[in-house]
């Protein structure tokens, strides 16, 4: 990890067409930094290096190798380097379709699944969570789909029960309800907050307070986190990363080009592209993380020049490329799981 290559971030988030309600994430970070910001469905991170430090409500966990990071649908949290080297990982995201089935097939849960623990010592589950992605990757579907549901099946049988109801104070929860409800309804022409609050009946602190207090964010904050879920819809259907900007409220497309990134991890153009299939491996093809069509985030003048497969993927492009469609408080516990190399 002493080279330039070493230290490089890349990303590849992609869908593989034989693992469907399946996304899939293999990055490192380094300077890279997650908003608070939510989910529909599940995740499933494997720390397979550096040290992950994910922001949730109430806590901060600090993930590395061997240890899995579990996520429940709309939880919010943010996610950063909690070392100098970064981060690297492997993540799945499931759907909920997807959890509900396998659920269903393993039989020992009722109602709606949802994980009991945010971080698990499970070096073998870890291991499993790699070889989904790389199997994934050699278009190998057998061993994608077997491997993906063994571990979906761990996951839920020694670490889930019922998904777990988040508390939610009386007092404001329904006009925060429905203060969603109509920034959902208006997210491309959203009320100020003063205008808001009135539409409820409310004082703007009021407002703001109990919408924080039940969906873990600032109204602005969650605006921008609907907008780019928005987006990743409009970009699965095929909308070009311009259109897709205008449509859910961005000022245009350098808009949508930073948020997205900042949230999802790779800018609008590659997550597009990668939606439409990507384009044939270039070049020599890496063995480690990020082989394929990872996607070198902000490359230095020396590793420029260099094979662009050492340090993420032969597809490997800096995050600026995002820009024109071609290319996202700390708490005061902490919870620390650090094992060897998994």
């Amino acid at each position: 990890m002493g080279t330039d290559e070493g230290r490089g971030e890349w990303a590849r988030h992609w869908q593989y067409p034989e693992l469907p309600g399946l996304d899939l994430l293999r990055a490192r970070y380094v300077r890279h930094t997650f908003p608070r910001h939510a989910h529909d469905g599940y995740v499933i991170a494997a720390v397979t290096g550096g040290i992950e430090e994910v922001g949730l409500p109430g806590h901060v966990v600090r993930a590395g190798p061997g240890s899995v990071v579990l996520i429940n649908p709309e939880v919010p949290h943010t996610a950063r380097a909690g070392a100098p080297e970064g981060w690297a990982y492997a993540t799945l995201y499931p759907s909920s379709d997807l959890i509900a089935e396998v659920a269903a097939e393993i039989g020992t849960l009722r109602g709606t699944p949802g994980f009991t623990a945010d971080i698990v010592a499970d070096p073998q589950a870890s291991r499993t969570i790699t070889e989904v992605h790389r199997a994934a990757e050699a278009g190998n579907a057998l061993a994608a789909d077997t491997l993906l549901r063994g571990v979906v099946a761990r996951m839920l049988t020694r670490y889930a029960g019922p998904l777990p109801a988040r508390p939610v104070r009386a007092a404001g929860g329904p006009e925060a309800a429905a203060a969603r409800a109509v920034l959902e309804e208006r997210l491309a022409d959203p009320p100020s907050l003063e205008q808001l609050a009135a539409e409820l009946g409310m004082s703007p602190f009021a407002l703001l307070r109990a919408f924080r207090e039940r969906y873990g964010m600032p109204p602005h904050t969650w605006l921008t986190d609907a907008r780019v879920r928005r987006a990743r819809r409009l970009l699965d259907a095929g909308s070009p990363p311009s259109e897709a900007a205008v449509a859910v409220g961005f000022t245009d497309q350098p808009h949508l080009n930073r948020h997205f990134t900042r949230i999802v991890g790779v800018p609008p153009g590659a997550y597009r592209r990668e939606r439409a299939g990507g384009s044939g491996p270039v070049g020599r093809r890496p063995a480690g993380p990020g082989a394929g069509h990872a996607r070198r985030l902000e490359p230095s003048p020396r590793t420029a020049s260099r094979d662009p497969a050492a340090a993420g993927g032969p597809h490997a492009l800096p995050l600026s490329a995002g820009i024109g469609g071609t290319g996202r408080a700390r708490a005061r516990t902490y919870k620390t799981i650090r094992q060897g190399p998994a």
